[in-house]
């Protein structure tokens, strides 16, 4: 008896089997190279840090009018030069530097994944922001991993105000 098209019932579901490929190691031009990510991070970083943060200003809102209802912090995204002041209110603002902190990460991840060209690689990327008030601050991790496959590309920006550090892990799946 043989199978034809006609033959397979029409609500039956088909099962797909993917055959493992045995691929322990990634093609040269599919490899995660560190300095091609630190110029993605540091683009990244440049364009969202450089003149700007995000800053939701709620209480100068407020403020101005006393009949106004409290307003979403979402809804006011304003961008506005970074200052000593606004700096200072960052801890008024936690929230919302954890969700820039995100859509950094987010964009960096995104970028690498686009330009890269490692399709088998799991990105992994951190990003930390922080003031700068003449303390000292060491950012680390460990991993365990295969040296000749998996990678990681750090960078940093810095101004007068803040300081930013990113880190991109590239690891080898199977």
């Amino acid at each position: 008896m043989s199978l034809s098209g006609a033959d397979i019932d029409p609500g039956t579901k088909t099962i797909e089997v993917f055959l493992p490929t045995y691929r322990l190691k990634p093609e040269e031009n599919e490899k995660f190279y560190p300095s091609k990510a630190k110029l993605i991070m540091t683009s990244v970083l440049e364009e969202e840090l450089r003149d700007r943060v995000r800053i939701y200003q709620v209480w100068k809102l407020c403020s101005i009018s006393r009949s106004l209802s409290p307003v979403s912090l979402s809804t006011l995204h304003l961008g506005m030069q970074i200052d000593e002041k606004s700096v200072e209110d960052w801890a008024d603002f936690g929230d919302d530097f954890e969700s820039l902190t995100k859509e950094i990460s987010d964009k960096i991840k995104q970028k690498c994944k686009a330009e890269l060209n490692i399709p088998r690689y799991k990105i992994i990327v951190q990003v930390t922001i922080g003031q700068m008030k003449n303390q000292g601050v060491s950012v680390g991790s460990r991993c365990l991993w295969d040296t000749a496959t998996d990678n990681y590309a750090s960078a940093r920006f810095q101004n007068q105000y803040i300081w930013a550090s990113a880190v991109v892990f590239g690891i080898y799946t199977d």
